[in-house]
C-alpha cells in the first residue's frame, strides 16, 4: 500500500509541474531612441498601450527602450508600434528589426516632405533640426515643436536625411 501511495504522490507531483513549464520570453533592447523628456517616455507607453504580452522600461539617460514580450511576434508588433509612433533605434537581433522607410526618393532632391516623427516638445524640435542640418546640401526646414510633419529644402540626398533622423532616434515616413 505504501508503495502504491508513493507512486500516486510522485505521479501527482509530475502532473502538477507540467503546467509550470517556463515559457520563453523575448527581451529586446532598442538603443539610441530619442527620449529627451517625460513626455517622450509617455509617448512610448502610449504607443505600446493595449498590446498583449508586452511590457517596457524606458531609460531616458541611456536612450534605451527595453521590451519584454511573450514571444518574438509580440516583440516585433511592439517594435512596429514604436516606429509608427515616430521612435527609432538600433536592435542587436537576427530576427527582430525596426523596419526602414521604403519610399525614399533615390538621389538628390530639392524638397522632401516628412511625417510621423515623434516631436512632443521644443527639445525634440531642436534635435530634429540638428539632425537635418548634418546633411550636406540642406538649406532649410519647416520643423516646429509639437508638429509631426515638416519639409526639408535644398539640394540633398533624401536617404541621408532619413538616416540622420533615424540615427538621432526618430522614425520618419516620407509624405506621399
Amino acid at each position: 500500500m505504501r508503495l502504491f501511495l508513493g507512486m500516486v504522490a510522485t505521479s501527482l507531483l509530475s502532473l502538477s509541474s507540467v503546467g509550470n513549464v517556463a515559457r520563453a520570453e523575448t527581451k529586446v533592447e532598442i538603443k539610441g531612441v530619442h527620449l529627451c523628456c517625460a513626455a517622450c517616455e509617455k509617448g512610448v507607453v502610449t504607443a505600446l498601450k493595449g498590446l498583449d504580452g508586452v511590457t517596457q522600461v524606458s531609460d531616458r539617460k541611456n536612450k534605451t527602450v527595453t521590451l519584454t514580450a511573450s514571444n518574438d511576434e509580440a516583440a516585433q508588433t511592439a517594435i512596429d508600434a514604436l516606429a509608427a509612433a515616430g521612435y527609432h533605434g538600433s536592435i542587436a537581433s537576427g530576427t527582430l528589426s525596426i523596419k526602414q522607410e521604403t519610399n525614399v526618393p533615390a538621389g538628390k532632391v530639392k524638397s522632401l516632405s516628412l511625417t510621423n516623427l515623434h516631436n512632443c516638445c521644443g527639445a525634440c524640435g531642436k534635435a530634429i533640426k540638428a539632425a537635418v542640418k548634418t546633411v550636406n546640401g540642406v538649406s532649410g526646414d519647416t520643423v516646429k515643436a509639437k508638429e509631426a510633419d515638416f519639409e526639408v529644402t535644398g539640394d540633398f540626398d533624401a536617404a541621408e536625411v532619413v538616416k540622420a533622423l533615424n540615427d538621432a532616434g526618430f522614425h520618419v515616413q516620407i509624405k506621399p
